[in-house]
């Protein structure tokens, strides 16, 4: 099925996307590629919020101007290269945690699962960006965060559970 009409499934019920992509070969690249997918997504979704920063709507008058330029070469250094570490990271501590509550998951699962989770969230997260490039950060961008934070979590959670079943 298309990338796009999974992330629509994942947000009516998690479980039985992550059931669908159990079924399937275990395949490093695919769960690494929803990763990366993901942290592009994001990473494309910081420009809105940099052009504001550029503009100078969130300079302090004794700021040297930043240069767009930069900006893009920090976010995608950070998104393209240590998020994705991180998620590894996280991943290896979802597992260790699973296995000390005695769930029988693979650390394959669990990349798949927190990568997945990640991706279906992203369009959140677009959506974060274009409001913290709009309006700044004030409470309609908090919430926003907020509903991403949920969200997540809760596709995160539907897919573990999908693991645990096998």
């Amino acid at each position: 099925m298309a990338l796009t009409t999974n992330i629509i499934r994942t947000w009516r019920g998690p479980r039985r996307v992550m059931e669908g992509f159990l079924t399937d070969v275990p395949s490093e690249a695919r769960a690494f590629g929803f990763l990366v997918v993901g942290c592009f997504l994001v990473f494309v979704a910081q420009w809105p919020r940099l052009s504001r920063r550029v503009a100078g709507f969130e300079a302090v008058p004794t700021d040297e101007p930043p240069v767009m330029e930069q900006l893009v070469a920090y976010e995608f250094l950070s998104w393209m290269v240590v998020w994705p570490l991180f998620m590894f990271l996280i991943a290896a501590i979802i597992h260790a945690v699973g296995r000390a509550l005695k769930r029988s998951m693979t650390p394959y699962q669990v990349r798949l699962s927190l990568f997945w989770s990640f991706l279906a969230a992203s369009p959140l997260l677009m959506l974060h960006g274009l409001m913290a490039g709009f309006f700044g950060y004030g409470s309609e961008t908090t919430i926003v965060g907020a509903a991403w934070l949920a969200g997540f979590s809760w596709i995160l959670a539907g897919s573990l559970k999908a693991t645990g079943q096998e």
